[in-house]
């Protein structure tokens, strides 16, 4: 069960920002206490195995070694030096990765990963994504507008209708339908006052219905629109909201920040595609995707025509120099040539044949990452503890890893790749200060999940997590996500009901279940020391 994303919190009034939002970019490097931090994105977590050697190499040469995998499928490289921006965006743009300095921070995509590769879905999304990102960098303003000006939390999802990233809370989200279409939402805006248009406010999807009612629910609302016409019309709705962010005069990162009264309606996303010439038919009572699925579990994926691909976990969303490499080999040795990075911190690797996909899960299984649908890491996450951030109280890593691994040792497994991934992930002693990431974003000031890149000058509003999916599964359907945090900010933390392991001090945990509506953390937790820590959390989740 990968970790689901945090969520915005939760308040009776959208945010009012007093400036721009200040998540970090290829250009826009972030200072942390382990040098400073780039973000690439990576629209779709698309990469093709030259642009991934490329990331690998910079990550080596230029940082600390290390990459991470954000909550929005991008990637972070830690670890640079100050001086360092301008080669590395000379390397990002001759590799493909940075198509416009310009809109740098505002091609955030995510896709389904699996989409063309198991036979699930009604349609291969990739080619959605490449053209909504041309779109994004090169749209023509008059149509568009200056997309540049959306922030760099703003979240487009394109969902082949299975329905797994439909719930991660994007801004603007396309669900392929069986008839060639795809039903456009925008996220839900906080209509929490009287009349305000409040039954016109466009809604998401049932999460984000439940979100926008807490002062009185708004209808579902959705545009139908052709598959060919899908990208410019997310353009375009993107581009709509730009326009109500102008007239409300609140400079808003989200959809939902928006005030009632500039709330993002059917009717002017409709007019706006209709003055562009593409055809919207409002679907008020249109299904949703197919029942939702859960995200690709670890392991082989089979599809047509006897082409396999490989599904793979990171622990804590950080890869090392000889993990990417590997990871990076297997992608240019099959018949794709790509690698795609999901939103829950994973990759999966398409085009392989039957055989070589068994040998890839072994061989990654050896190197440390997870390729078992039942290892102790899923579902497991931190911050970035110290050496990384200079707030936490303790090496959260570290005591997560040995977390880990005493899980498995109870458990009476002997996989090497379990206990391979807790030494890889509880190992301090390379890389650029510890240069911790956290399992449910990735690195400090990550995409979604982390407010503050461990700077340890308290959270960023710049960078408070990129809103995410949901909970998955109900009650009772798989164990509680636990995180790991240094310190009360609990940057990374995930949405929904989760168990919060939150360090006391060098030695010590205080243990409680968070996110349930009448919840008293503080009055139910219990405190226990690090060697009590994997019990604890164990019995906090339900697997004891």
């Amino acid at each position: 069960m990968p970790l689901p994303p945090t969520t915005t919190p939760s308040g009776d009034e959208p945010p009012i920002r007093g400036r721009d939002d200040a998540c970090p970019g290829a250009l826009r490097l972030h200072p942390a206490d382990d040098g400073s931090l780039a973000r690439i994105r990576v629209p779709g977590g698309l990469l093709t195995a030259r642009q991934a050697t490329v990331v690998g190499r910079v990550a080596e040469e230029l940082g600390d070694g290390r990459l991470d995998i954000t909550s929005r499928g991008n990637l972070q490289v830690r670890g640079l030096e100050a001086g360092c921006g301008a080669e590395l965006a000379a390397r990002l743009r001759t590799a493909g990765l940075l198509p416009s300095d310009r809109h740098d921070r505002v091609r955030n995509v995510v896709a389904s990963p699996l989409s063309g590769l198991d036979g699930e879905g009604y349609a291969d999304v990739t080619g959605w994504v490449r053209e909504l990102d041309a779109v994004l960098c090169g749209g023509t303003p008059a149509e568009h507008g200056e997309l540049s000006g959306l922030s760099g939390r703003f979240l487009f999802a394109l969902d082949d209708g299975r329905g797994d990233v439909a719930t991660l809370g994007a801004d603007v989200t396309l669900i392929a339908t069986p008839d060639g279409g795809a039903l456009l939402r925008m996220a839900a805006t906080a209509c929490r006052a009287a009349g305000a248009g409040a039954d016109r406010c466009v809604v998401a999807d049932d999460v984000a219905q439940r979100g926008a009612g807490r002062g009185g629910d708004t209808p579902r609302a959705v545009l139908w629109v052709r598959g060919g016409d899908a990208p410019r019309a997310a353009a375009l709705a993107a581009a709509e909201f730009l326009t109500r962010v102008r007239e409300s005069g609140t400079r808003a990162w989200r959809v939902r920040e928006l005030p009632a009264q500039h709330a993002v309606t059917t009717e002017g996303v409709a007019a706006r595609l209709a003055a562009a010439g593409i055809d919207a038919v409002p679907r008020p009572d249109a299904p949703g995707p197919k029942t939702p699925q859960p995200p690709p579990a670890p392991g082989l994926v089979t599809g047509p025509e006897g082409r396999h691909a490989v599904s793979v976990a990171v622990p804590l969303g950080r890869a090392d120099a000889d993990q990417w490499r590997l990871l990076t080999a297997l992608a240019s040795r099959s018949g794709a040539d790509e690698l795609r990075m999901t939103p829950w911190r994973g990759v999966v690797l398409p085009g392989l044949s039957p055989d070589g996909a068994r040998d890839a899960c072994s061989a990654l299984s050896e190197a440390g990452l997870v390729t078992a649908p039942d290892s102790p890491w899923l579902g497991v996450g931190a911050c970035t503890g110290r050496p990384g951030c200079a707030k936490s109280l303790a090496d959260v890593r570290a005591d997560t890893a040995r977390m880990v691994a005493d899980t498995e040792r109870a458990a009476g497994g002997t996989a090497w790749g379990a206990a391979g991934a807790a030494r890889r992930a509880g190992d301090t002693a390379r890389g650029a200060a510890g240069a911790g990431r956290v399992a449910g974003d990735t690195a400090p000031g990550d995409d979604r999940d982390e407010p503050g890149p461990g700077t340890g000058t308290g959270p960023d509003p710049g960078l408070v997590p990129e809103p995410g999916p949901e909970p998955g599964p109900g009650p009772g359907t798989a164990p509680l996500p636990v995180y790991v945090s240094g310190c009360e900010r609990r940057c990374g933390h995930p949405g929904g009901r989760w168990v919060d392991a939150l360090a006391t001090g060098d030695a010590g945990y205080r243990i409680a279940v968070r996110g349930a509506r009448r919840d008293t953390p503080e009055a139910d937790s219990v405190d226990v020391t690090t060697e009590q820590l994997a019990g604890a959390v164990a019995a906090a989740r339900g697997t004891t």
